[in-house]
């Protein structure tokens, strides 16, 4: 998330040494700071335990020099990794002027609880979107992450409307049957899934491509339709419902035209970048 930042376990363990054993001797997991200090050194598991409820309440501030101006130093609330650099989100780096060829940063971990709430209140990187100096957003997409989103959102661009016996289409499909003599060749129906887990499922066990249409069921009460579009197919069935079908979304209707239910036609890709989204406004507003 953008307002995190991961630590690894050898700088976190050195910043909140005394946190954690303050933690050990208040529970009681050691009688006095020798014995604390000795369970520290041999990593026991009751010390990343006590170090991680430490972490959730301690800001830290993350500098790299030179500070140039006010961005070059942010809070982040801190989380444990493995390995040994610290992590940071990609679109904080252009405040630091950091980029990811081994930049060397400061961290510092704020004491007091006026100092705290001064990180919290003014210094956390979700606050600073914006330069302070001339305005402009500082939290702007890089170019390799503008391409990342253009292959993750491609998918087929022809629509429902596409000619399915086009051989220009063939690379896109997986269930398909080649004949070289004449270019023609059959293509299965786009797959029906309930929700996204089960459309992941199918791609991660190869039954689907990145880029392969799909109808996902949509919620009822997030309308997708417009009163002036008219349905480019109608499919009947023998119990009465029918299956309208428009150019990005098809509707099933009962016999008394009530909509039974939705699903939009979308692609692998575009529902994993739409659940990125949701996971970080859901992070932003945890944040808040």
């Amino acid at each position: 998330s953008l307002h995190r930042c991961g630590l690894p376990r050898e700088i976190a363990i050195e910043l909140f040494q005394t946190f954690v054993i303050r933690g050990l001797i208040k529970k009681h997991f050691a009688s006095n700071i020798g014995v604390a200090k000795s369970k520290i050194r041999e990593k026991e598991p009751i010390v990343w335990q006590i170090l991680q409820e430490v972490m959730q309440g301690h800001p830290v501030l993350l500098n790299r020099a030179p500070t140039l101006h006010r961005l070059g130093i942010q809070a982040f609330q801190p989380i444990l990794v493995e390995g040994r650099a610290i992590c940071l989100h990609p679109l904080v780096c252009k405040g630091f002027n950091a980029d990811f060829d081994g930049d060397q940063m400061a961290v510092h971990v704020p004491l007091s609880l006026e100092a705290q709430a001064e990180a919290r209140l003014l210094m956390f990187s979700h606050m600073n979107l914006l330069s302070p100096a001339i305005g402009d957003p500082i939290s702007v997409p890089t170019q390799d992450m503008l391409i990342g989103l253009y292959i993750l959102t491609s998918g087929n661009r022809g629509g429902i409307c596409a000619n399915r016996y086009n051989p220009c289409n063939r690379r896109n499909y997986k269930n398909e049957r080649i004949y070289d003599n004449n270019y023609k060749y059959t293509k299965e129906k786009e797959p029906f899934f309930s929700n996204s887990y089960d459309a992941i499922g199918a791609y991660r066990q190869k039954r689907i491509n990145f880029d392969s249409p799909l109808w996902l069921r949509w919620r009822l009460d997030q309308c997708v339709i417009s009163s002036r579009e008219v349905p480019i197919e109608v499919h009947y069935e023998s119990l009465g419902t029918y299956h309208e079908i428009y150019g990005h979304y098809l509707v099933v209707r009962s016999i008394k035209k009530e909509i039974r239910c939705i699903y939009i036609r979308t692609t692998v890709g575009h529902i994993s970048f739409y659940r990125e989204i949701e996971e970080a406004l859901q992070g932003f507003c945890r944040a808040y």
